[in-house]
């Protein structure tokens, strides 16, 4: 699905669907150029769980772990990933695997390697001059979200007039 958010209340907005929706074990895949909205759309999504600790960018560390909320949440960040390898150091598989939620940022990266996951873009769009302006496509990889994709997409449409369904 494609459509456009205008604000930081649409990202807060498309957070909080998500998070709705939201089951242990879920991987959801940031992707986008630099300052598009990936880190902040996760301060907000944490806050949707109920997470109460400042969400930074794990961009130097490339993982943060929060687990105040109703669901633990574990912030990658691959943009400084190295080597392959590094990946499997990170141990996300085994953080999904306990039952929280892996949000990686530069996910697309390491292409496939992830598995199953629910994948976000973040562009700047061509023809909007707004600070907080977006143009979001959301996909899916493989079957985790499949059985929850109608009702996200239906929740969204309400919100966002331009979504395209794909």
């Amino acid at each position: 699905m494609k459509f456009s958010i205008a604000s930081l209340e649409d990202t807060a907005y498309l957070a909080e669907v998500l998070a709705s929706h939201l089951r242990p074990r879920d991987m959801i895949v940031l992707a986008g150029d630099m300052g598009t909205g990936k880190t902040t759309f996760t301060q907000f999504f944490g806050r949707a769980l109920g997470i109460t600790e400042p969400i930074t960018s794990p961009t130097f560390n490339l993982l943060h772990n929060y687990g105040s909320g109703r669901m633990a949440l574990h912030h990658a960040d691959l943009y400084r990933l190295e080597r392959t390898g590094e990946l499997a150091d990170l141990g996300l598989d085994e953080l999904q695997d306990i039952g929280g939620v892996v949000m990686v940022e530069w996910g697309d990266i390491v292409g496939n390697e992830l598995g199953d996951a629910l994948i976000i873009r973040f562009a700047h769009p061509a023809d909007v001059d707004a600070i907080y302006s977006r143009s979001i496509e959301i996909d899916l990889r493989g079957q985790q979200w499949l059985s929850r994709w109608q009702k996200v997409s239906d929740e969204l449409a309400t919100k966002f007039s331009d979504l395209v369904r794909g």
